[in-house]
């Protein structure tokens, strides 16, 4: 029985290792440096997912405090030598700055993880048409020609971040996770089944 149990245990360890530790498909890492009482760069791009790594190079503390944004954060005080990391995960502008050092300014512009874009082009092609009929009482006041034409160019433009959330929304497996899953669900069920024989 104490023999089960331990296979059990370990199976359950190996699984939360794929689980866990598999990284991101697309996730990048950047760096700031914290160095002569600023941030470098003191402007930042990255898409959601990457990590973003404050590394402390100066002999008085610093620290990362968002004052604007999406999700709030906020590091320990970092001595020279030492880093501090966050991943971001929500879109959007990130303002953050030393609570020691208050001139110590920077920022994150976070934006959304990338998607195929081979997918989203035809759907904004029937978002098109469905639009300037919803968008047909304004061209009674106007002439036909020039409201028609203004609409369906806001629309294509309207509709591409629409179908681009939805995809980003949609859910995408990893290849090597459903593989890193099978394995391990093949090793647990060889586990078991050694484990369960009345001889072992």
């Amino acid at each position: 029985m104490k023999r089960l149990a331990c296979l059990v245990l370990t199976a359950a360890f190996l699984i939360l290792q794929v689980l866990c530790l598999a990284p991101p498909a697309n996730a990048a890492t950047q760096q700031v440096m914290m160095r002569d009482y600023a941030y470098g760069p003191a402007a930042l791009t990255v898409r959601a997912g990457d990590t973003v790594t404050w590394m402390q190079h100066d002999q008085a503390p610093h620290d990362v405090v968002t004052t604007s944004a999406p999700v709030a954060f906020r590091s320990p005080q970092l001595s020279a030598g030492q880093s501090w990391s966050y991943t971001f995960t929500k879109p959007g502008t990130y303002s953050y700055y030393c609570s020691v050092h208050p001139d110590m300014r920077a920022t994150v512009t976070v934006l959304a993880a990338e998607t195929p874009t081979k997918h989203p082009s035809p759907t904004p092609s029937k978002q098109t048409t469905a639009r300037p009929t919803a968008s047909s009482p304004p061209s009674s006041t106007s002439p036909p020609t020039s409201s028609s034409a203004a609409p369906v160019s806001e629309t294509s433009a309207a509709a591409a971040p629409v179908t681009q959330e939805a995809a980003a929304t949609g859910s995408s497996l990893d290849p090597m996770l459903l593989v890193a899953g099978v394995v391990t669900a093949v090793a647990v069920l060889c586990l078991l089944l050694v484990g369960s024989r009345p001889g072992g």
